[in-house]
């Protein structure tokens, strides 16, 4: 097949979905591999790397689209992206389309094959394409707020950590999954005040058998969440639910009544955000906004700010996923791991994923009625 790698266009997104060893893998299974012009720069991989792997370099993205049957990205496309998508490409990246309505109805209208790293799952429920960007985000959400409770980002001027005679800093973080348990790790290691909140008790279990007495744990509710907040100086946004838009569960009522030059750092925005008062989704150039003076950080792409660590992350993961649709084509692919089956979400112009039609009030349609699976 042939396999198309444009640079991302997202601000300030260095990853890249491919690196040169992936292009070697994907040449000794025969298959072509075309990579846009300084696609691979912001991850410390050069052009030249990529040509001497076997790779094919062009100029400009439509160059990329045109000629490709598959294409691999990092981020989902944006608007100047829509119109080089056709019919029946694949389109392989992440997506969180449940926040993306306009993006949706172009890859329906263009009958995309659109495949979401997010939503791929294995039979025990385990997210094989998003656990290793959980753990990048979840680790540098608590080193990005420690950096904006500092007094020249407006924060309260806190250290996280404390010294002897001095409070440690508190550290509330929402949803016990990857991201919360790498942002406890972090938080715990710069010796913070940590509680977890979750309204899974087995999940809290896990997290007290991982840290015992160094973390707090709470089941959520409005009530406890309400109490927490006034004393938390960082909150973690931290709630996944596979394919559905996050749901709102810290309330605006609740931000008014947090400590001034609190920090507020969401990791969820990319599925719409759990914080009533975060209405935009920020930028890596320009990142917080104070409201009710606490600061908000609402990055979409917060993993794009190490991007060679995140490119390696991922594509370590991808990549198999990859060379099997390559190989089998997506029908054939997904019989042979049914994995992949949860991660179309759409096809043939149709919406195959339940949490996005919910989500965007729009007509589902189950894919094995489409393939006969």
């Amino acid at each position: 097949m042939k396999i198309g790698v444009p640079k991302e266009q997202k601000v300030r997104e260095d990853r890249v979905a491919i690196t040169p060893l992936e292009v070697k893998l994907l040449k000794k299974h025969s298959h072509d591999v075309f990579i846009e012009k300084n696609a691979g720069l912001g991850s410390g991989f050069s052009d030249e790397e990529y040509q001497n792997a076997g790779a094919l370099i062009f100029n400009n993205p439509q160059e990329i689209y045109e000629k490709s049957e598959i294409i691999v990205k990092v981020k989902e496309p944006q608007p100047s992206e829509y119109s080089l998508l056709k019919k029946n490409q694949i389109l392989f990246t992440y997506l969180h389309l449940a926040v993306e309505k306009a993006l949706t109805q172009e890859l329906l209208d263009r009958k995309v094959t659109a495949i979401a790293y997010e939503t791929i799952q294995t039979k025990d429920g385990q997210l094989p394409l998003l656990v290793p960007m959980s753990e990048v985000a979840g680790k540098m959400s608590i080193q990005i707020a420690a950096n904006l409770l500092e007094n020249r980002n407006g924060g309260a001027g806190i250290l996280l950590g404390g010294i002897a005679g001095v409070a440690k800093g508190k550290v509330l973080i929402i949803g016990a999954g990857n991201v919360g348990i790498n942002a406890a790790k972090i938080a715990v290691g710069m010796g913070a005040d940590v509680s977890i909140a979750d309204i899974n008790t087995n999940k809290l279990r896990n997290i007290d058998n991982i840290f015992g007495s160094k973390v707090k744990t709470y089941v959520s509710s409005e009530p406890v969440l309400k109490e927490l907040t006034k004393q938390t100086d960082v909150l973690i946004g931290a709630v996944l639910i596979p394919g559905h838009k996050a749901p709102s569960i810290i309330t605006e009522d609740m931000v008014k009544n947090m400590k001034k030059g609190s920090v507020i750092v969401d990791v969820s925005i990319d599925q719409g955000g759990i914080v009533e008062t975060i209405d935009r989704i920020t930028t890596i150039d320009n990142p917080s906004y104070e409201k009710y003076g606490v600061i908000h950080y609402s990055v979409a792409n917060i993993p794009g700010s190490v991007a060679r660590t995140s490119t390696i992350a991922l594509t370590n993961e991808t990549i198999k996923y990859l060379i099997n649709i390559a190989d089998l084509g997506i029908i054939e692919a997904i019989k042979s791991d049914p994995s992949l089956a949860k991660g179309i979400n759409t096809y043939n112009g149709k919406l195959t994923n339940i949490g996005v039609a919910q989500a965007l009030n729009l007509e589902y349609t189950e894919l094995p009625s489409l393939i006969g699976f």
